[in-house]
């Protein structure tokens, strides 16, 4: 299996929470586009199998226009082997959903939506400089299911400054009533060089308490798994046959190729990014010479991405296989270390599989960071 990420770096305006490479100037997408589709061509022969998952991601991919999404299909078409059943998945904001914009998405190879909402009061929404109301998002989500989307996400976020238990509630009450296939949702995470963390230092807003947080997160796994969605990764939840393709092959750590400026890749031993410049980026492409960063993955840091990647999903970390792929020292360093939390039952092996219990996902990070070769 592999997979094409699309990263589209154009944003209306900027969020204050948001640490991904974007712009809000967006007098270049035409050439940038251009410039996608060179690198796309240059980077054919990186991809010797079918594509099962293409995804538009951002920045807000719903910032293209028709003729945009156009001249892209038609390149990955031309130069690649697509799956006929590929998951095509365009990331988009409610404000830009229009009834024109879904149509022009509902005539696409796209089959399914990742509408970025965060949150349904809209107090919330303005403190993250969202775009748009409550309302908004609401509509938005069935108007993509009139004109024929049945494959929806939505991104909630959690744990802001101020956020109370029962406002969360309130939040997941509407994405549940909305009749939505998937639901990812992250807690807030003040990231450098981010409006919301010069806040954060500046005393002018305080995290939420951790006992809150904590709450927040188990609510979130009972209201969802009670309501037929299956808590098939940490932050992900979806129905039955409504998992993300695309992010399930990042987590079993499939191949995927990524386009666009500042785009991450992986070819099963190696890690590479585009340079994080708009210009750069066009330059490059126009005189055929792509500007990237190579890391090559020696066995002690694919055995940690092994462990990461496994113990974030319901499917953990099968232990026959690290044996053969790792080497004995690495399984006995692994399950010393696991041995503690398998006596507090936060971990579980069953069927030669080690996962995390429900109580050891709420400290999921000190486990897997125990776990991991140093």
């Amino acid at each position: 299996m592999a997979g094409i990420y699309i990263h589209i770096p154009y944003c209306k305006t900027r969020c204050t929470y948001c640490d991904f490479y974007t712009l809000t100037n967006e007098s270049q997408i035409d050439a940038f586009v251009d410039a996608l589709c060179t690198e796309a061509g240059i980077r054919k022969e990186e991809l010797n199998e079918p594509v099962q998952t293409i995804y538009f991601g951002g920045g807000t991919p719903s910032r293209l226009h028709k003729e945009h999404f156009d001249q892209i299909f038609d390149t990955l078409f031309s130069h690649y082997v697509i799956d006929p059943n590929a998951e095509i998945t365009v990331e988009a904001n409610p404000d830009d959903l229009s009834d024109d914009y879904i149509r022009m998405l509902a005539q696409l190879p796209v089959n399914r939506l990742s509408i970025g909402i965060q949150s349904f009061d809209d107090g919330e929404l303005k403190f993250l400089s969202r775009r748009h109301s409550a309302r908004q998002a609401i509509d938005a989500v069935k108007k993509c299911q009139q004109q024929g989307f049945h494959n929806i996400s939505i991104d909630l976020m959690y744990g802001l400054p101020g956020q109370t238990l029962e406002r969360w509630e309130q939040n997941l009450y509407q994405a549940l009533a909305l009749d939505i296939q998937h639901v990812s949702a992250y807690h807030l995470i003040y990231e450098e060089k981010t409006r919301m963390y010069s806040l954060l230092k500046a005393g002018k807003i305080k995290p939420v308490d951790e006992e809150i947080s904590t709450a927040m997160f188990g609510r979130l796994i009972d209201r969802l798994t009670t309501d037929g969605f299956i808590h098939y990764e940490i932050s992900a939840f979806g129905k039955e046959g409504y998992f993300s393709r695309h992010n399930s092959a990042y987590w079993q750590n499939k191949k995927y190729l990524g386009l666009g400026p500042a785009a991450h890749s992986y070819d099963g031993d190696n890690r590479s990014w585009n340079v994080a410049s708009l210009n750069r980026y066009i330059k490059n492409m126009e005189s055929g010479s792509p500007e990237r960063e190579t890391e090559h993955l020696n066995p002690y840091e694919k055995y940690n991405e092994f462990i990461l990647t496994g113990l974030r999903t319901m499917w953990g970390v099968n232990l026959p296989e690290m044996k053969s792929r790792f080497g004995e020292t690495l399984f006995q360093f692994c399950m010393e270390n696991a041995q503690k939390y398998l006596d507090k039952g936060l971990l579980t092996t069953e069927d030669q599989t080690m996962k995390l219990t429900r109580e050891g996902i709420f400290i999921s990070d000190g486990i897997m960071s125990d776990l991991m070769w140093v």
